[in-house]
C-alpha cells in the first residue's frame, strides 16, 4: 500500500500547512501503519510535537488538521471519517471500495503491486567468501544465505546487482601450502584431480603445523610467496590448480542451495594495492609508524587512549587484508571499475570494527562518492543447543556440506514416516524432490527468520516442524491453497469483474496482502530478511483463519469468485516472498 501511504502523506501535510501556516517549522504528519486493527489502517501522530510551539493542546491541533483534511475531496475518496484518539492521534481507515480496488490491481500482476525503483544504479553485494584450500563450514552458511536473499530482493526491486564472492585466494598461506605439496604430493600441482578438497584441507593443516614449528620451512614458504607475487609461471600454475580444486567443491554447495555468485577473489585487487598506499600518501593520510604505513583512525582509541592505526603496508613492504579491502572499495566505486552506488558487505559481526576502520579511511580518501553508500551487514553466530558456537561432537567446525546433507536426510525420514501414518503411496522421485526442497528450505528459513544481528541456536527439530514460524509451515500453506484448485476452485489468473467481501476475516486478509510492497521496501533499506519472514508467517496465519472460518468452494456468487481471488493472491504472494528468500514452493508435500 505504498502508493496509498504516499498519497495520504501528501494530503496530511497539505492539511497541516493549511491549518497552521504560522507553524514556522518543518511539518511532519508522522504517518505510520496503525499499531492495532481497531485503530484503522494508518495513524498520524503529527499533532503532538506541535503542541509546544503552537501553545495549543494536541487534541485541538488534531481537530484543526482533521477539519482541513475532510474538506479535501481526494481524501474523502480514500478514507472514511478520521477519528481522533487519546491526546491527539488521528486514526485513518481506508474505504472498503479502495481496498478492493487496490487488491484487484494486484490480481494477475507478476509484481503484485511492487514498483521498480526509478534510479537504477549498480549495487554490489559481497557475500559468502570462503577461503581456498579450506572447506566451507557452518560459519559460511549465514553470509551465503543472507547475501543471496538481499541480492534477490534488490534485483526484484529493479537494481542491477553484482553478486561478488570475495574468496580468500591470495597471501602467505599459498606459499606455505605450495611448498608443502611440492615436497609431499607433487602430483597435486600437476594434475587437477590428484587430490580432493578434503585431502587439500588435511594438507593445509599439515603445512600450518610445519610453518609454525620449522624455521627452514618458513623461509622456503616466504620465498614461494615472493615467487607467486612476482608472477613465477610454476608457482602461478600451482596456485591456479589449488584454486580450481576448491572452486569446484564450492560450486557443488552453491548449486545445492541455488546460489548465483561471481567470483572475484583477493588476487583480483593485487595490481591495485600499491596505488592505495600512493593515494593515501598523496592525500596526507599515510603515517609511517614503526616502519609500517598506517592511517590513524578518527574517534577510535586503544586502551592507552591513543588513536588506533589501520595498517595498510607492513614494515617489510607487504600488504594485508585492510589494503585489499581498501583497493576493493576504490575499484568498486570508481567509474573505471564497477561504478557502484551502494556496496553491501555480508560478514560476521566480529569483523565490524575492521570494516568501520576501512570505511572511514576510504571516506577520508575520497573514494566513496557523496551520493553513494557502503554498508556492513553483520550477523551473529550459529550456536548449538548448549548456546556455544556450533561444533561436531569431536569439537571440530561443522562442515556445511554435512549439515545440508543431514537436513535432507532427516526430512526424508520424517516424510516417509508421515506417508506411512497417512497410508499414502508416493514414488521415489516425489520423495527425493520433497525431501531435498523442504530440508534445504528449512535450513535457509531458520537462518533468515532470525534477526541476523543476533546469534541463533541451530535445531533440526524446530526448523523441520510443520507448525510455527518454519519453512515447512509456509510451504504447507501454499500446498493447502493448491489443494483448492484440485477440488475444483479456479485459481487461474483471470480477472474478477468485481470483488465483494462481507466477512471480517476477508478484510483482514485483504489488508495483510496489501502490506507486501511496504515490507519489501523495508528489507531493501534495512537489509533485514527476517522482516520478510515475519510477514509471510503472519500472512499464512491470517489466511488459515480465513480459510478455516469462511466457506470458499461452497460459497454463492459473487462471494465464491472473490474468495478464490483472495486464495490466488495469497499463494502468489507466499510463492514470490519465499522465492525472494531463495526457497522454491511445491504443489504437494
Amino acid at each position: 500500500m505504498l502508493t496509498v501511504l504516499h498519497a495520504l502523506q501528501g494530503q496530511l501535510l497539505a492539511a497541516m500547512q493549511r491549518a497552521f501556516p504560522e507553524a514556522g517549522q518543518p511539518l511532519d504528519p508522522q504517518l505510520a501503519p496503525a499499531s492495532k486493527p481497531e485503530f484503522g489502517d494508518f495513524q498520524a501522530n503529527g499533532a503532538l510535537p506541535l503542541a509546544k510551539p503552537l501553545g495549543q493542546p494536541p487534541r485541538a491541533i488534531a481537530t484543526a488538521i482533521v477539519a482541513q483534511l475532510t474538506a479535501d475531496p481526494a481524501f474523502a475518496e480514500l478514507c472514511l471519517e478520521p477519528q481522533i484518539a487519546g491526546p491527539g492521534f488521528i486514526n485513518l481507515t481506508l474505504r472498503p471500495e479502495r481496498l478492493a480496488a487496490e487488491l484487484q490491481a494486484r490480481l494477475g500482476d507478476p509484481r503484485l503491486g511492487v514498483p521498480t525503483v526509478e534510479m537504477q544504479a549498480p549495487v554490489i553485494v559481497d557475500f559468502s567468501s570462503p577461503n581456498i584450500a579450506k572447506e566451507m563450514h557452518v560459519g559460511h552458511l549465514r553470509s551465503t544465505i543472507i547475501g543471496d536473499c538481499l541480492a534477490r530482493v534488490l534485483e526484484f526491486r529493479g537494481h542491477p546487482v553484482l553478486r561478488l564472492n570475495h574468496v580468500g585466494d591470495w597471501g602467505t598461506q599459498f606459499g606455505m601450502l605450495i611448498t608443502h605439496l611440492k615436497q609431499v604430493a607433487p602430483e597435486a600441482l600437476e594434475h587437477p584431480d590428484a587430490v580432493d578438497l578434503g585431502d587439500l584441507v588435511a594438507f593445509y593443516r599439515q603445512a600450518k603445523v610445519r610453518f609454525d614449528d620449522d624455521e627452514s620451512f618458513q623461509t622456503i614458504s616466504r620465498e614461494e610467496v615472493v615467487k607467486l607475487q612476482g608472477g613465477d609461471p610454476v608457482s602461478l600454475k600451482a596456485w591456479g590448480l589449488l584454486c580450481d580444486q576448491s572452486r569446484r567443491e564450492f560450486q557443488k554447495i552453491y548449486d545445492q542451495l541455488g546460489i548465483r555468485l561471481t567470483e572475484r577473489g583477493e588476487s583480483f585487487y593485487n595490481p591495485y594495492l600499491q596505488a592505495v598506499v600512493d593515494d593515501l600518501r598523496a592525500a596526507g593520510l599515510l603515517v609511517v609508524d614503526a616502519g609500517a604505513g598506517c592511517v590513524f583512525l578518527e574517534g577510535v582509541s586503544g586502551k592507552d587512549g591513543q588513536p588506533l592505526p589501520l595498517i595498510v603496508q607492513k614494515s617489510d613492504g607487504g600488504f594485508n587484508y585492510a589494503t585489499t579491502d581498501l583497493a576493493a572499495i576504490r575499484y568498486r566505486f570508481s567509474q573505471a571499475g564497477d561504478g557502484a552506488s551502494r556496496v553491501i558487505y555480508v560478514t560476521d559481526a566480529g569483523q565490524a570494527s575492521h570494516f568501520a576502520g576501512v570505511f572511514q579511511v576510504a571516506q577520508r580518501a575520497g573514494w566513496i562518492p557523496s551520493h553513494c553508500s557502503v554498508e556492513h551487514v553483520p550477523f551473529g553466530l550459529v550456536q548449538g543447543d548448549d548456546g556455544k558456537k556450533l561444533k561436531t561432537r569431536s569439537g571440530d567446525t561443522v562442515r556445511l556440506k554435512d549439515l545440508l546433507d543431514e537436513a535432507v536426510e532427516r526430512t526424508e525420514a520424517d516424510l516417509r514416516q508421515r506417508l506411512a501414518d497417512e497410508q499414502r503411496s508416493e514414488d521415489e522421485a516425489f520423495i527425493q524432490q520433497v525431501a531435498a526442497s523442504v530440508g534445504l528450505a528449512a535450513v535457509k528459513y531458520a537462518d533468515l527468520s532470525t534477526n541476523r544481528i543476533t546469534n541463533y541456536q541451530f535445531s533440526f527439530d524446530r526448523m523441520l516442524a510443520l507448525t510455527g514460524n518454519t519453512a515447512p509451515y509456509l510451504l504447507y500453506a501454499v500446498v493447502r491453497i493448491a489443494g483448492i484448485a484440485r477440488k475444483g476452485g479456479d485459481l487461474g489468473a483471470g480477472a474478477v469483474a468485481s470483488l465483494t467481501f462481507s466477512e471480517a476475516q476477508e478484510w483482514a486478509l485483504v489488508r495483510e496482502l496489501l502490506k507486501f510492497d511496504g515490507v519489501l521496501a523495508e528489507v531493501e533499506q534495512e537489509l533485514l530478511p527476517n522482516r520478510l519472514c515475519t510477514y509471510l508467517f503472519e500472512l499464512s496465519q491470517v489466511f488459515n483463519r480465513f480459510y478455516d472460518q469462511v466457506p470458499v468452494l461452497k460459497a454463492e456468487e459473487p462471494f465464491r469468485s472473490s474468495r478464490l481471488a483472495l486464495c490466488r493472491l495469497t499463494t502468489d504472494t507466499l510463492s514470490l516472498g519465499l522465492g525472494l528468500l531463495g526457497i522454491p514452493t511445491l504443489e504437494r508435500m
